[in-house]
C-alpha cells in the first residue's frame, strides 16, 4: 500500500515521517536477498502456523523498531517466543534482517509497512500475545500533535488484537507525551494500568535499551513506561 491508499471513508494521518537516510551496502544486500526469508507479504494475511513452521508459541509484535537491535535482543533472550516487526524505514530493515541471518535467528519477522495498515488487513483479532511501542514519534510540536500515534482510534484497535490477559507496552522520554498516552490507555476499557502506584513503571529487565533512549537520556530526558493489560 502506497501512501496515497487507505480504506473507504477512512481519513488517513500517517504518523512516521519518509527519513529514509543513508543505505549501507550490506542493508542494501539485506533487502535484496533476504527480503523472502524475513520479510512478510503486506497483502496476505498472517498465519503464525504457517510463518513461524510452529503453533503454541506466544507473538509478539513491536511496532516501530528502528534499527531491530532491541527486537533482535528480546528474540534471542526469548527462543521460544515468535516475534513481529513493524517497521517503514527501509534501512532500519535491512540493518535487522542482516543480523538475523549473521546470527542464525529464525524467531522474527518483519513488515516493512505501515503498522496501521498490517493490523487491519493481516493480523487475526486476540491473535497477538503482547505488542509493544517503543520511542514512537513524539511529534513535539503542537500542530503536529494530531499525527501522534497514540490515540483512542490507535489503542482501539490493538486491543481488538490482543488476547485476554496479554499487554501494551510503550515508552517515551517526553512527559508530555506520556501523559498523553496514559490519559488515552485510562480511557479503554478493555485495559487496565499494571503500574501499582496506577502511573508508570521502571523499566522491565525484558525491554532492551533502544538507541533512541540512549540518546534521550544522555539528553537528561527521563523515560516513563507504561503497561496496560488486556481485560
Amino acid at each position: 500500500m502506497n501512501d496515497s491508499e487507505h480504506l473507504p471513508g477512512e481519513r488517513r494521518i500517517r504518523s512516521y515521517s519518509r527519513r529514509q537516510g543513508r543505505i549501507t551496502t550490506a542493508q542494501r544486500d539485506a533487502l535484496q536477498i533476504l527480503g523472502k526469508d524475513y520479510c512478510l507479504d503486506p497483502g496476505q494475511p498472517f498465519g503464525a502456523a504457517a510463518v513461524f513452521s510452529r503453533s503454541g508459541a506466544p507473538l509478539i509484535l513491536e511496532i516501530g523498531f528502528g534499527n531491530g537491535d532491541a527486537l533482535l535482543e528480546m528474540a534471542v533472550a526469548h527462543p521460544e517466543k515468535d516475534y513481529l516487526g513493524i517497521e517503514v524505514h527501509r534501512p532500519g530493515v535491512g540493518h535487522l534482517m542482516h543480523l538475523l541471518a549473521q546470527r542464525g535467528i529464525t524467531n522474527v519477522r518483519i513488515y516493512c509497512a505501515d503498522a496501521v495498515d498490517i493490523l487491519k488487513r493481516c493480523l487475526p483479532d486476540t491473535g497477538l500475545d503482547d505488542v509493544n511501542l517503543f520511542f514512537p514519534d513524539p511529534w513535539p510540536k503542537k500542530r503536529h500533535h494530531k499525527r501522534r500515534l497514540v490515540t483512542p482510534e490507535f489503542i482501539d484497535l490493538i486491543t481488538k488484537k490482543l488476547k485476554r490477559g496479554g499487554c501494551f507496552h510503550t515508552a517515551t522520554d517526553w512527559e508530555d507525551y506520556a501523559q498523553c498516552m496514559a490519559s488515552v490507555l485510562d480511557a479503554n476499557r478493555h485495559l487496565r494500568n499494571t503500574a501499582p502506584s496506577g502511573s508508570f513503571i521502571e523499566r522491565p529487565e525484558y525491554r532492551a535499551l533502544t538507541k533512541f533512549e540512549s540518546r534521550g537520556l544522555r539528553l537528561g530526558h527521563k523515560v516513563r513506561d507504561l503497561v496496560y493489560q488486556r481485560v
